[in-house]
């Protein structure tokens, strides 16, 4: 009972905060929108901060490089435009696909298998479905697809061998089919320390209601305080979005206050729900 009472709590102050938001936004008399910038690297800090280091041929030096697009809406999978167009800062130009497939955590996958797949660590690209079954992507290669027999994903060679991006955005599609928030947050790491946080990390709150989203890129000031970016896909499957912080007008950069919740417009995650790869 107290966990589900702690769970009626979290959804409700999610649900208030994210209707709150979304009056406040439909209040002003322009749509919110951004300058445009080429990549994620490009977006500026804010006054103080610079760029924090990161290792070369690292994930968070890959997010960096990732580019925007020049429109700033948001669209979903079948080409509508999403309802609410006031959560968004910039617009990746990553494809959503035609299917109802991208939503949140598949856009965390989309991010590191794309990275993997980027520097050649094949072997590396794996991920476990709901039911516990892992489809790995060296396995796909050779032909090993995931049929489900019996209520269960079968691990079985049917398929001819594949490689090059039309194989790898197949095995993607599958994996977006049965990974999800619960999947995915039994591979991550969490993350004891909030002050610690990096750029790749995810904020995830695996079950149904779930939702996650990642850090795009980081900076510190002279003080040691962190800001960070951060991205999403939601439900229906849409466009992978950096996000406003709905604290700070038109402003998309979040920073650890030492308290215990991070409100995203569309979210609100405890700082312990802080993961990584």
């Amino acid at each position: 009972m107290k966990y589900l009472s702690w769970t009626f709590v979290v959804l409700f102050v999610t649900a208030v905060a994210v209707l709150s938001w979304q009056y406040l936004q439909a209040k002003a008399p322009h749509p919110v929108s951004a300058p445009y910038y080429k990549t994620v690297g490009q977006l500026p800090l804010p006054p103080g901060f610079k760029r924090e280091p990161v290792a070369k041929g690292s994930f968070g030096e890959w997010l960096r490089t990732i580019p925007l697009k020049t429109d700033n809406t948001v669209y979903l999978y079948n080409g509508q435009k999403k309802g609410n167009q006031t959560a968004q800062y910039a617009v990746l130009d990553i494809s959503v696909g035609k299917k109802d497939l991208q939503q949140c955590a598949d856009a965390v996958i989309r991010l590191y298998a794309e990275y993997l797949y980027a520097s050649h660590q094949y072997t590396k690209i794996a991920f476990h479905a709901t039911d516990g079954t892992l489809m790995d992507y060296s396995s796909w290669m050779k032909g090993y697809r995931y049929p489900v027999k019996q209520g269960r994903l079968q691990k079985q060679l049917t398929g001819a061998p594949c490689k090059g991006d039309a194989c790898f955005a197949d095995f993607l599609q599958t994996v977006f089919s049965y990974a999800g928030t619960l999947s995915l947050s039994k591979e991550l790491n969490v993350v004891n320390n909030p002050a610690a946080i990096n750029i790749g990390d995810v904020f995830i709150r695996g079950g149904s209601p779930g939702h996650a989203v990642i850090v795009m890129d980081m900076g510190v000031n002279n003080a040691g305080q962190k800001t960070f970016l951060l991205a999403q896909s939601y439900m229906p499957a849409q466009d992978i979005h950096i996000l406003q912080n709905p604290t700070r007008n038109q402003d998309p950069w979040y920073q650890y206050n030492g308290g215990k919740i991070l409100s995203t417009p569309e979210w609100i995650f405890d700082w312990n729900q802080l993961m990584r790869f």
